[in-house]
Parts: C-alpha cells; structure tokens; sequence
C-alpha cells in the first residue's frame, strides 16, 4: 500500500491560495503529477494560474476545458495543463495521458489534471490538491485554528498580500469573485511526493 500524508491549509484569500500554489511550483522537478478535486468555483484554474506563473510561464493559463489539454513549455518545466471536466470516465482511457508522466513522447515536466476523479488508473505516485470553499459560518471556527493542530514541520508559513501584490499576482476584479476563504488539502502519495511536502517553508 503506498504511503500517504496529509496536510490541511486553511486559505482566507485569494493571495493566500495563490501563495501556496507559487512556492510548490518552486520545489516540483520534472515528472510531478498533480491531480486537482474540487467543485466549480473552488480555485482549481486560480491555483493552476499561479503555480505556471511561478514556473516561468508568462502566458496566460486558461481551463482547457475544450481543448482538453494545453502544453506550455516557456517556463523552466513543461507543464501539462489537462480538464477532464466534460468527459466520461470510459473517455478518459482514449487520451493516453501516462505519456505525459512516462517521458518518451513527450519531455518530462508538470502534469496538472483538474477533475483527476475521472482517471481510470491513476499513476504510482502523485500529489494530490483538493480545493473546497469554507462555508462562511464555519470559517470563523475553523480559521481561529489553521495550523496549530499540525505538527511544527507541516505549518506552512504564507507570504502577507504585500509580498505578491507588488509582483503584479493579484487581480483585483478575480478577488472580488474568489470565495474568501477554502480549505486546500494537500495528500502526497508516495514516497517522491511526501519528500516534496517536507520541502515546503513551515513556521508556527
């Protein structure tokens, strides 16, 4: 059985969930897998969005929603950006999309799949971003409490808004829009992604 860990992130903004997306994007090496879960709405694009810019990658990420795949290779890895939103589950075999992490057809970089549930057989070893929006009246309660019920190596220390917004990641018409607050999951699977997870910045 393949080991897993889990770590849970409480984000109360926009720049919060882009901030976590921007430093993993720093720690991920060619062949990383990362399946996206959420509803419409939940940030899975805003979190894609953030993470390419921080690889390098200056054009603008959209959901290929129907163009299925978008390949951008600009930044210092190639990242694969799949949405299996609008397919069956017996469609998704007919994409082969084990040639993106095999690294024989196409160069190795980032496989982002947002809607992974729909994946037939899913890699050895991959991470694992669930996004879901924090009903406002639990926020309270739960935002008093974000990390400190993670031990001291998994508190993961987020930059303050005036850390990105001088960069140009904040878009103040999408703030608006996003929900203010969500609980993003991090579940690495496999050794390689447990590895990446103990890589990340905590503090208490």
């Amino acid at each position: 059985m393949t080991e897993t860990v889990k770590i849970d992130i409480y984000a109360n903004n926009l720049v919060a969930t882009q901030a976590i997306a921007t430093q993993l994007a720093q720690l991920v090496s060619a062949g990383t897998i990362i399946l996206l879960e959420g509803n419409l709405g939940s940030g899975k694009t805003t979190f894609i969005q953030a993470f390419g810019k921080s690889l390098g990658i200056h054009t603008t990420i959209a959901s290929p929603t129907f163009t299925l795949i978008d390949e951008y290779t600009e930044g210092r890895l190639p990242l694969y950006h799949i949405d299996l939103y609008r397919l069956e589950r017996s469609q998704v075999a007919s994409l082969h999309l084990e040639e993106y992490w095999r690294g024989e057809d196409f160069p190795l970089g980032v496989v982002a799949i947002e809607w992974a549930s729909k994946l037939s057989n899913l890699p050895p070893e991959y991470l694992n971003i669930n996004l879901a929006v924090v009903e406002e009246s639990l926020a309270p309660q739960q935002i008093q409490t974000p990390l400190t019920e993670i031990s001291p190596q998994h508190q993961l220390a987020i930059p303050s808004l005036s850390d990105l917004e001088g960069e140009g990641d904040l878009d103040q018409d999408l703030a608006e829009d996003f929900p203010e607050t969500r609980l993003i999951e991090l579940i690495a699977h496999g050794e390689t992604y447990i590895k990446l997870l103990e890589c990340f910045k905590f503090s208490q």
